[in-house]
This record gives C-alpha cells, structure tokens and sequence, in this order.
C-alpha cells in the first residue's frame, strides 16, 4: 500500500496511543476516525490521478476532511492525560 499523506497518525503522531485507545472505547470517535480516513483514501486517489472527482466536489470533501480533523482534535484534547 502506498503512503497516503494526511493521515490521522501522520497529523496527531504524540496521540498515537490516544487515538487507538479512544477506537476500542469510544464508538463516535472511531466513527469519526474511519470517515476521515476513508475520506482521506479518496481525496488521495484523486489526487493521485487514480479516480476522477470534479473540482467541487473534491473541495467539498476536503473541507469536510477538515471539519472530521476538527472535531477529532477536540476529542483527542478531552482525552489526553495531563
């Protein structure tokens, strides 16, 4: 399998260990987890020149890839031991 930037491990690589921990615990985290990821696997293929999206609605999904990120840096916050 190829190297696909973005992912979550390559963007929060200090949550590593958080991010497994919170897949098995927490249902609407790893949710939120497996859409980016499997948002990201697209938005890569398209990059790639392996499928062929439209402009808008490649913009669409990285903006909601952004969104997924958001939303799973708050979690990862919430969850980090101090």
């Amino acid at each position: 399998m190829t190297h696909t930037p973005h992912d979550l491990t390559e963007e929060f690589p200090q949550h590593h260990d958080v991010m497994r921990d919170l897949r098995r615990s927490n249902a609407h985290a790893a949710r939120l987890m497996d859409e980016y990821a499997e948002i990201n696997r697209t938005l890569h293929r398209v990059e790639t020149n392996i499928e062929p999206m439209s402009d808008v609605e490649a913009l669409r999904l990285r903006k909601l890839r952004m969104t997924l990120k958001d939303d799973i840096a708050r979690i990862l916050r919430d969850h980090v031991p101090v």
